[in-house]
């Protein structure tokens, strides 16, 4: 009893351990897409964009998978991808109203025009200004964007306008970057606390399944009896291992999934035909407990 203990332990500890790293690993990895996304956000267009966060997604699925809560992970994943598209996106407005703060210059200008578009999403209508300088100049840059009807034509404004003519003018109300700031950090932190809810679910599902163990040494006798022979059973021109389940009647095929998992196998779920068949890579993996 005392050896099926300690070894239970010292797996337990190990799987402790693993979903802590993984999970560090996996959200500095979401961390570093955001940011990375962030700095290229206004040198690649959509095209390259899309796609981008298309290979991050997945590769996310893969990495959760890892936590044992396959279930979860698909759903997570689209979660964490959303939380970071709207963290980046969030960001560079925020970018774009401390760029206008630190270079352009404020001025009183006139709405000599007034139109309103359909807004993105909602059914309101944005109203789009157009402004001009006390001397009749056009103020540069593209029309003044508001979410609502704020200003009629004649009304006079303050606002600051983008010497470089790239970024809208605004009121210094705004301008004020500070919500969307804490805004884009609210999304990042958001997908991380996601990395970490999953890691969570999967370090419970492990001490659950090793406290099994611990309670049942004949349910531990069957794991080892299933590690050594995946250790020592030849592999079939395919490359798989077969095992009869039959000889471990109290291992589950998830659990026998998870134990191929720690030694580097993975446990196929397509056309095993009564048997179990394991490899280093498979067309379908089973779920692990």
């Amino acid at each position: 009893m005392n050896g099926v203990a300690g070894t239970s332990d010292e797996v337990s500890g190990r799987k402790a351990r693993h979903p802590v790293l993984l999970a560090a690993g996996i959200a500095c990895y979401v961390l570093a897409v955001i940011v990375g996304m962030y700095v290229v956000a206004d040198d690649v267009g959509l095209a390259v964009q899309i796609p981008l966060w298309v290979v991050y997604g997945v590769l996310l699925i893969v990495g959760m998978r890892r936590f044992g809560a396959r279930e979860s992970s698909s759903a997570a994943a689209l979660f964490i991808v959303a939380a970071s598209v709207m963290s980046v996106g969030v960001a560079d407005i925020a970018r774009d109203d401390l760029t206008l703060r630190q270079r352009g210059n404020e001025v009183v200008a006139t709405v000599v025009s007034e139109r309103l578009a359909e807004a993105e999403g909602r059914k309101a209508r944005d109203s789009f200004y157009t402004l001009e300088h006390e001397d009749g100049t056009r103020v540069p840059g593209p029309e003044m964007r508001t979410q609502s009807d704020e200003y009629d034509v004649g009304d006079v404004v303050t606002v600051i306008e983008d010497p470089e003519a790239d970024l809208r003018p605004q009121t210094p109300g705004q301008a004020d970057a500070t919500g969307d700031a804490l805004g884009a950090a609210g999304f990042a932190l958001a997908a991380i606390g996601t990395v970490g809810w999953l890691a969570w679910r999967g370090s419970v599902a492990a001490r659950k399944t090793d406290e099994n163990v611990v309670n049942n040494p004949a349910m531990h006798e069957q794991e080892e009896k299933l590690r050594e022979a995946l250790r020592t059973y030849p592999a079939d021109r395919r490359g798989y291992i077969k095992v009869s389940p039959g000889d471990f009647p109290g291992v589950s095929q998830g659990r026998a999934s998870r134990i191929a998992w720690e030694m580097g196998l993975k446990a196929e779920a397509y056309g095993n035909r009564g048997s179990w068949r394991f490899a280093e890579k498979v067309v379908e993996e089973v779920p692990h407990e």
